[in-house]
Protein backbone atom coordinates (compact mmCIF):
# COMPACT_ATOMS: atom_id res chain seq x y z
CA UNK A 1 0.00 0.00 0.00
CA UNK A 2 3.13 2.59 1.19
CA UNK A 3 4.68 1.97 -2.47
CA UNK A 4 1.43 2.20 -4.29
CA UNK A 5 0.85 5.46 -2.45
CA UNK A 6 4.25 6.87 -3.02
CA UNK A 7 4.14 5.91 -7.06
CA UNK A 8 0.43 7.81 -7.74
CA UNK A 9 1.73 10.85 -4.94
CA UNK A 10 4.82 11.27 -7.71
CA UNK A 11 3.26 10.50 -10.92
CA UNK A 12 0.25 13.31 -9.73
CA UNK A 13 2.54 15.68 -8.68
CA UNK A 14 4.63 15.34 -11.88
CA UNK A 15 1.68 15.24 -14.25
CA UNK A 16 0.00 17.89 -12.51
CA UNK A 17 3.04 20.79 -12.44
CA UNK A 18 3.31 19.03 -16.26
CA UNK A 19 0.31 20.64 -17.26
CA UNK A 20 0.21 23.73 -14.98
CA UNK A 21 3.50 24.72 -15.73
CA UNK A 22 2.65 24.77 -19.42
CA UNK A 23 -0.33 26.62 -18.80
CA UNK A 24 1.36 29.59 -16.67
CA UNK A 25 3.88 29.75 -19.41
CA UNK A 26 0.93 30.38 -22.00
CA UNK A 27 -0.68 32.77 -19.88
CA UNK A 28 0.39 36.96 -20.58
CA UNK A 29 3.24 37.45 -18.51
CA UNK A 30 1.64 40.16 -16.27
CA UNK A 31 -0.70 37.33 -15.05
CA UNK A 32 1.78 34.33 -14.35
CA UNK A 33 2.46 34.95 -10.64
CA UNK A 34 -1.19 34.78 -9.87
CA UNK A 35 -1.71 31.28 -12.11
CA UNK A 36 0.95 29.85 -10.57
CA UNK A 37 -0.85 30.41 -6.77
CA UNK A 38 -4.09 29.57 -8.01
CA UNK A 39 -2.68 26.03 -9.27
CA UNK A 40 -0.90 25.65 -6.40
CA UNK A 41 -3.69 26.38 -4.26
CA UNK A 42 -6.05 23.84 -6.05
CA UNK A 43 -3.07 21.18 -6.10
CA UNK A 44 -3.07 19.29 -3.02
CA UNK A 45 -7.32 19.12 -3.56
CA UNK A 46 -6.88 17.85 -6.58
CA UNK A 47 -3.12 15.54 -5.62
CA UNK A 48 -5.75 13.70 -2.74
CA UNK A 49 -8.46 13.15 -4.84
CA UNK A 50 -6.43 10.98 -7.06
CA UNK A 51 -4.34 9.33 -4.99
CA UNK A 52 -7.14 7.44 -3.62
CA UNK A 53 -8.09 6.14 -6.68
CA UNK A 54 -4.76 5.49 -7.77
CA UNK A 55 -3.88 3.21 -5.27
CA UNK A 56 -6.35 1.41 -5.18
CA UNK A 57 -6.23 0.77 -9.16
CA UNK A 58 -2.35 0.17 -8.16
CA UNK A 59 -2.84 -2.76 -5.41
CA UNK A 60 -5.27 -4.39 -7.93
CA UNK A 61 -3.12 -4.26 -11.06
CA UNK A 62 0.08 -5.75 -8.08
CA UNK A 63 2.67 -4.46 -11.02
CA UNK A 64 5.87 -4.22 -9.23
CA UNK A 65 7.10 -3.18 -12.17
CA UNK A 66 4.93 0.14 -12.87
CA UNK A 67 4.56 0.72 -9.18
CA UNK A 68 8.59 1.07 -8.97
CA UNK A 69 9.10 2.64 -12.46
CA UNK A 70 6.43 5.55 -11.45
CA UNK A 71 8.59 6.14 -8.16
CA UNK A 72 11.55 6.45 -9.97
CA UNK A 73 10.39 8.89 -12.53
CA UNK A 74 11.97 12.40 -12.09
CA UNK A 75 9.73 13.95 -15.40
CA UNK A 76 5.96 13.68 -16.21
CA UNK A 77 7.01 12.31 -19.35
CA UNK A 78 8.71 9.57 -17.69
CA UNK A 79 6.05 8.85 -15.65
CA UNK A 80 3.77 8.67 -18.20
CA UNK A 81 5.83 6.34 -19.99
CA UNK A 82 5.69 3.94 -16.97
CA UNK A 83 1.97 3.22 -17.49
CA UNK A 84 1.84 3.17 -21.29
CA UNK A 85 4.36 0.37 -21.53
Amino acid sequence: MQKCEQACRNYGTLVYWKHADAEIAAAPEAQRDALRKKKLGQFDSKLENGVDMCTTQCQSANNDADMECMIAAKTADQAIACTTK
